[in-house]
């Protein structure tokens, strides 16, 4: 595909983490930044308001290593999936866009990712009267026994064919096992990695089937 730069030989760059698909940031390229990147695996930019090339990090040491490039159907914008070493925002923030301008009523923002932080404080700073505190005070035992509880309340929602209540059931399952990654010092992007990898090896699995 042609890459199509504007009229100041510039594209926009949106950042997005590979593994939560947060969007980090958005940012411009010309023809030699883009060289660069996909030269070096890291994100390189072009400052217009300094009138010069950029390279993430360089400064802050929070660089971001370039996993995978993709143009839209007009290829006069970009999407640039990374994985950092540090926030993506010079104010020390994960990502640039943390102000909320407008929140639809009931579609409160959520993510695995702030979940599990939030797990990792309450491990670390206990609060009385916490169910989450209580389950990492009585420790892995009572954990396990929480998932294997909520793992039959699944079978169960979903043997019945009642969606409603197998929804509830997962999201239950789902927090008792990240309590357990949390205890247990497994992140999420461990995880990630984990499916990423099966996800090429099946990939490569069908190439070899399909010869």
């Amino acid at each position: 595909m042609e890459i199509k730069f504007d009229e100041k030989g510039l594209i926009p760059a949106i950042i997005q983490d590979y593994y939560s698909k947060k969007v980090l940031t958005l940012a411009y390229m010309n023809n030699e930044s883009l060289g660069i990147t996909m030269l070096e695996g890291r994100t390189c930019f072009f400052s217009r308001s300094r009138n010069e090339l950029w390279r993430k990090g360089e400064t802050s040491g929070n660089f971001q290593k370039v996993v995978n490039i993709t143009a839209d159907c007009d290829g006069d914008a970009l999407v640039i999936e990374v994985i950092k070493d540090g926030p993506a925002c010079h104010t020390g923030e994960e990502s640039c866009f943390f102000d909320s301008v407008y929140q639809a009523e009931g579609h409160g923002p959520f993510s695995y990712d702030e979940l599990y932080e939030m797990l990792k404080k309450r491990k670390g700073s206990p609060k009385e009267g916490s169910y989450t505190t209580y389950l990492f005070e009585k420790g892995k035992d009572k954990i396990l026994k929480k998932i294997g509880e909520e793992c039959t309340e699944v079978i169960i929602g979903a043997a019945k064919n009642d969606k409603a209540e197998t929804i509830y059931e997962i999201a239950d399952l789902a927090y008792h096992l990240m309590v357990l990654m949390v205890e247990e010092g497994i992140e999420m992007k461990d995880v990630s990695m984990e499916l990423a990898r099966r996800h090429v090896v099946d990939h490569k699995i069908k190439q070899e089937k399909m010869k």
